[in-house]
């Protein structure tokens, strides 16, 4: 008989706590990426965007992590076994935070042309705005204009999932509204209908949509220590603002959705 031919098997990806657990420990060490980093139960906030990821994603699919900053979601990406592109408007690849956090890390970007990025037509299974697409206006773009350039480089079918989309009625903005400083809330809030109009107006079919987030995670770094790090806060907190958040639904902090370029 034969041989057999033995397929390589690949190396399965870390678990979300693996990965969660990695970033806190890297933020601790380089904390210039944001509080987010500071504990385990503010790291946690991105486990909703985890699984929508995987819910919508084949491994392997090629992602555009569109306004990458310090490439916390690339290196997830990277390590759940996607392809992933980080896209910024500056060079954060070797800030050293993370190890090479990209499969490829691309540079773009000016005042004079905000909103049009360097890549083809039809060039992503699915482009991720974390935390970007509320800020377009502040650089001199608009959100129906970003959708459109999203959806030319999607490819038929391609997804676009838009994460951490502050809710205008989010009782946390409505508090830090009241504190000096703009790091502190959005300029720009919305609601499901400007959900709905933008991806209309942008020719992508909308999927789903959910509010999450009713407590506040990114004060947890003050935290001491232990507790900082510990599991079972991290768990306590996380079901505390998964109840809160069903109650009280239309004053959790953000959006999370997810719209198609349609096949045809």
């Amino acid at each position: 008989m034969p041989a057999r031919t033995r397929l390589p098997v690949s190396p399965p990806s870390p678990s979300d706590e693996v990965i969660f657990r990695e970033l806190v420990a890297r933020g601790e060490s380089n904390g210039s990426c944001g509080p987010q980093f500071g504990s385990l139960a503010s790291v946690r906030q991105y486990r909703r965007l985890y699984r929508m990821v995987r819910c919508h994603l084949e491994p392997g699919a090629q992602v555009l992590d569109w306004g990458t900053a310090c490439g916390h979601f690339s290196y997830f990406l990277t390590h759940a076994g996607y392809r992933a592109t980080g896209f910024d408007f500056e060079d954060v690849s070797q800030a050293g935070w993370l190890d090479e956090p990209y499969e490829r890390h691309v540079v773009g970007g000016s005042p004079a042309d905000p909103v049009h990025l360097p890549f083809a037509d039809a060039a992503f299974d699915a482009v991720a705005s974390v935390g970007v697409l509320e800020h377009v206006r502040e650089t001199g773009g608009t959100e129906a204009a970003s959708l459109s350039e999203i959806r030319r480089m999607l490819r038929p079918g391609g997804l676009f999932l838009c994460f951490h989309f502050p809710n205008r009625n989010s009782w946390i903005e409505f508090l830090t509204g009241f504190v000096p400083g703009k790091h502190y809330h959005h300029a720009y809030r919305y609601v499901r209908s400007d959900i709905e109009r933008l991806t209309a107006q942008s020719g992508l079919e909308l999927l789903e949509v959910e509010r999450y987030g009713i407590l506040p995670r990114n004060i947890l770094r003050r935290l001491p220590g232990p507790l900082r790090h510990a599991r079972w806060v991290a768990d306590l907190w996380g079901t505390a603002d998964a109840v809160a958040g069903v109650a009280l639904s239309p004053l959790c902090q953000n959006y999370a959705f997810v719209a198609r370029r349609p096949d045809r």
